[in-house]
């Protein structure tokens, strides 16, 4: 059986201060979630401090991004094994908003991914379509470009390291999240391309988590269905009720 996730991306909001005031309020409601893997990805400024924060708990640290190269003349970026020394076990690649505003192509996104893999690192690898490819028909088109591209050279051995969140790009931070029944379409159809690609064990074994505008008030369903693993969250990650909420939905 595979073990849901619930992971928060923090995205471009908490200074110190507020994110260690968030981890410490998230903390004692998640306690008994023994059964989920709970994942928060703060900006890399306060990594440090949320590591400390949540050390010996059952809530892991993730990074919103890095880069493929260990160290070297590469200005603002992070590598993984400086991820790793400020206390991360995961690493979000291949974002909707790093696609859209930074230049992220499936190219840098299986570049990273390998980096990050081989450095120890688990990924939140990150694919999903715009509402105008959508609406032309071509989303499952684009999901199995960005499988191929984001997953090209990857040994099936490396896929236990890997867990895929399905971002439709049209739900993200607009309070449309797709219907239950459009998320389990999308999640089976992943699972087939990486059924495709490697194998039906491998298939079975990958976890596949929704991201969307997702909230306490419709995770129950979204989780309910055979393929969707859990959730990448954004907005509800932000309070420790609401998150909290998320992970004990999950823990059920």
């Amino acid at each position: 059986m595979r073990k849901p996730v619930i992971a928060g991306n923090w995205k471009l909001f908490k200074t110190s201060a507020e994110a260690v005031e968030l981890v410490k309020g998230i903390l004692p409601l998640v306690t008994g979630a023994t059964n989920v893997e709970i994942v928060v990805a703060p900006v890399f400024t306060v990594l440090d401090r949320v590591s400390s924060v949540i050390s010996g708990s059952n809530v892991n640290l993730s990074a919103q991004d890095c880069f493929w190269e260990a160290e070297g003349a590469f200005t603002g970026e992070i590598s993984p094994k400086m991820l790793l020394d400020a206390g991360c076990s995961h690493v979000i690649i291949g974002h909707s908003e790093r696609r859209q505003y930074f230049g992220e192509t499936d190219e840098t996104v299986n570049k990273k991914t390998k980096a990050a893999v081989a450095a120890g690192l688990k990924v939140l690898f990150c694919i999903g379509e715009t509402l105008d490819e959508r609406e032309s028909g071509s989303t499952f088109d684009v999901l199995k470009r960005q499988i191929a591209g984001g997953l090209a050279g990857v040994p099936e051995s490396d896929l236990c390291s890997i867990i895929v969140a399905y971002e439709p790009v049209w739900a993200i931070g607009t309070g449309k999240t797709a219907s239950d029944d459009q998320a389990q379409e999308a999640h089976a159809f992943i699972r087939g391309e990486i059924k495709g690609l490697y194998s039906a064990a491998a298939s079975d074994a990958m976890r596949v988590l929704y991201g969307g505008s997702v909230k306490p008030e419709n995770i129950a369903g979204l989780i309910s269905r055979p393929d969707i693993d859990g959730a990448l969250v954004g907005g509800a990650s932000l309070k420790a009720d609401s998150f909290a909420a998320l992970v004990n939905a999950a823990q059920k």
